[in-house]
């Protein structure tokens, strides 16, 4: 009897246990494609949106709304080939692949891998000194808000970014902590909140402006205009890197494996993450459309390049202020999602090199007041602080926002967002060589890469022309 019941009690407790684990024995995945959503809205809508006046700007009526909706179309339709090749050989019943590499490696094998490893991961480091960057100008706007309100908007107001950028390396240290993706959902939900909240302050305040009394913007259909202050070549290069930025104002297929192994395994992932992708990406483009058609009415062919940081707005200052607290809140969340995946890389890769190793795989369990128990890895807590670290330092030595932002658009977007996508898709799907399907999808690759070039190079250039008249840790 007393056989029986322990049998029965241990068969009880496997199965309750087998409950909390997953398909694939891993802890059991509660996302949603709302909290999807969340994390592509955090992901996309960024600091891209704050240049977005600017590089309509540079581009013009015509070929400025264009650029943005080719570049939503292009994003949204590679988006759902990569949603597909999540799991592998079937999109539903197949094995689930973890992030985008092991995706890679399961469709297309060979040194693509270590090709797409070195794209994501050289872009995902970017994007976290590219956010480094911004959190600090937009904490430093707050100081130069209440300074112009204070003592007129001819005021000597120059306070230094590095300050900021020590406190929110500070603050990322600590959310660095956080173990994986699956337990950002709240932080997710809080930055895109906040990038909500200032997208629709800058818009307000630019309706304000284009409608407000004495507005002499001017704006042309082919954008700013060569003459005096802007050469030839210069409006060419800056044409180049406007289409950079907005390219990175779209750039989240790094982190969309990443994004799709949260969500739960009932209704398939596939068909979540598409739903996920079409919400977050119709939702970034109706308020990118706005926030850079709008803000260009608004400043015309002289928008500033972040529209909240760069002073085109001075009053209401407490409602400005607001806004660039509400953008660092976000990037603060931003940040997370976009290193959580370099994180788990390293510490993979050297749990699979150190297996023995207790300083890799120890845990040790603090108590914290309010929140219970909290398991604390020494390897983790060194590696982690120190990339946070560096990513700040670089962002000290190299603080340009528009040609760093066009740089890191212009380098991922071809081969993360379309090249990878558009060939996993015809290895899987065994596409015939020289069909039309085979025809049309090289062409918008090659498109792409011709596209992604012109962008670099132009943000090159920006960022040459930037280092010229830069003393680095230079404070006013």
């Amino acid at each position: 009897m007393t056989t029986t019941t322990t049998a029965s009690t241990l068969q009880i407790n496997n199965d309750s246990a087998n409950k909390n684990l997953d398909d694939d024995g891993r802890e059991k995945r509660t996302g949603t494609w709302v909290t999807a959503s969340a994390h592509i809205i955090t992901a996309v809508i960024g600091s891209g949106v704050l240049s977005l006046a600017w590089a309509i700007a540079q581009l013009g009526w015509i070929a400025g709304p264009a650029v943005l909706m080719t570049f939503s179309f292009i994003t949204y339709f590679t988006s759902t080939l990569l949603a597909d090749a999540y799991r592998a050989p079937d999109p539903v019943t197949g094995k689930r692949n973890y992030t985008y590499m092991d995706v890679v490696q399961a469709s297309l094998g060979g040194k693509k891998v270590q090709l797409c490893g070195i794209a994501q991961y050289v872009n995902l480091v970017g994007v976290t000194i590219g956010y480094t960057i911004t959190a600090s100008i937009s904490i430093v706007a707050v100081k130069k808000s209440n300074c112009f309100h204070e003592n007129g908007h001819d005021a000597h107001c120059k306070p230094s970014n590095y300050p900021y950028m020590i406190l929110f390396a500070g603050i990322q240290i600590v959310l660095s902590q956080i173990p994986n993706f699956h337990k950002l959902s709240w932080l997710s939900i809080l930055a895109a909140v906040m990038s909500f909240a200032y997208s629709l302050i800058g818009l307000g305040l630019s309706i304000a402006k284009a409608v407000g009394d004495g507005h002499e913007a001017k704006t042309t259909l082919t954008g700013a205009e060569v003459g005096p202050l802007l050469s030839g070549s210069e409006k060419v290069w800056r044409t180049f890197q406007a289409i950079g930025d907005i390219a990175f104002a779209y750039a989240y297929s790094t982190v969309l494996i990443e994004i799709q192994d949260t969500l739960k395994s009932y209704p398939p992932e596939n068909k979540m993450m598409k739903r996920a992708s079409l919400v977050g990406v119709s939702t970034t483009t109706t308020f990118y459309m706005l926030c850079g058609c709008i803000g260009y009415a608004a400043f015309g062919n002289d928008a500033p390049g972040n529209f909240l940081t760069g002073f085109g707005f001075y009053e209401p200052f407490w409602l400005i202020d607001f806004a660039n607290i509400c953008i660092a809140i976000h990037l603060i969340g931003a940040y997370q999602v976009f290193c959580q995946p370099i994180f788990g890389f390293v510490e993979k890769k050297c749990r699979e090199k150190w297996p023995e190793s207790k300083f890799i795989r120890k845990e040790h369990a603090i108590n914290v007041p309010c929140c219970g128990e909290y398991h604390v890895n020494m390897f983790r807590l060194v590696w982690r602080t120190t990339y946070v670290t560096i990513t700040a330092l670089v962002a000290m030595i190299f603080p340009f926002f528009n040609s760093f932002l066009g740089l890191i658009g212009a380098g991922s977007f071809y081969p993360l967002t379309v090249y990878f996508p558009v060939e996993m898709y015809i290895a899987r799907a065994k596409i015939p060589r020289f069909s039309f399907t085979w025809v049309w999808l090289k062409i918008l690759s090659w498109t792409c890469l011709v596209v992604s070039l012109v962008a670099a190079i132009g943000s090159v250039q920006g960022l040459v022309t930037d280092l010229k008249k830069y003393q680095p840790f230079k404070t006013e």
